[in-house]
């Protein structure tokens, strides 16, 4: 617990609280605009969200050396969080563009 300062912690809970407040917006947003679509973003969002809980978790434990495999496993999560939303922003993309064509 002591390997992070106050105001640290701060950064990293709030960051976790602020990813998960978004992905529950954009699942909303889904709902409301009735755009099935953006729910795939919200659930690529969630392989960065188990990335930082990963980061926070090993943090917790003082950067524990038995516990160094959560580093691993964070970066794993974050590289497979990146291609998840790179695919959810292309899917949303491509759903786009063929309304409008649709529409024309």
């Amino acid at each position: 617990m002591h390997a992070l300062s106050l105001p640290t912690w701060m950064i990293h809970i709030s960051s976790v609280l602020e990813w998960m407040a978004a992905m529950w917006f954009i699942w909303q947003f889904a709902a409301v605009t009735q755009r099935p679509v953006w729910r795939w973003l919200a659930i690529a969002m969630f392989p960065a969200l188990v990335s930082a809980m990963a980061a926070c978790t090993w943090h917790l434990f003082d950067n524990a050396p038995g516990l160094a495999w959560l580093v691993t496993f964070q970066a794993a999560m974050t590289v497979v969080g990146n291609a998840t939303l790179c695919l959810a922003a292309w899917w949303i993309w491509r759903q786009g563009s063929a309304s409008a064509t649709s529409a024309k």
